[in-house]
């Protein structure tokens, strides 16, 4: 379960981001191709949390659907999986835009 790592990691900088301040949300973007389960990065972010400033804090997840460009033609399109042809021109291995990324997008810190 690699998801666990990456909790980890993401604890890890948004501790150090946060310093001493006491984190109330954290929100995340994850892309439907990025072979990262939300929800499995759900079951591990309170344990990992624990005795962090993150402890206690909400986890929301944004997933961003896979989107293509077809190498051959150019026409951008819906991606549910890396080898989905193009819907215009059949062509297969399509330039993937959006729907692999794993990014920190916000934290909400509690004001003192």
């Amino acid at each position: 379960m690699h998801e666990l790592s990456i909790t980890r990691s993401i604890v890890a900088i948004v501790t150090e981001r946060a310093g001493a301040q006491k984190v109330r949300r954290v929100t995340l973007q994850i892309g439907q191709l990025s072979a990262v389960l939300p929800e499995a990065i759900r079951f591990c972010f309170d344990v990992c949390c624990e005795g962090t400033a993150l402890a206690g804090a909400e986890l929301r997840i944004d997933q961003v659907p896979g989107r293509g460009r077809c190498r051959e033609c150019a026409t951008e399109f819906d991606l549910p999986t890396l080898v989905s042809p193009c819907p215009a021109c059949g062509a297969r291995g399509p330039d993937c835009v959006a729907g692999e990324e794993l990014l920190i997008r916000e934290m909400e810190l509690e004001v003192a």
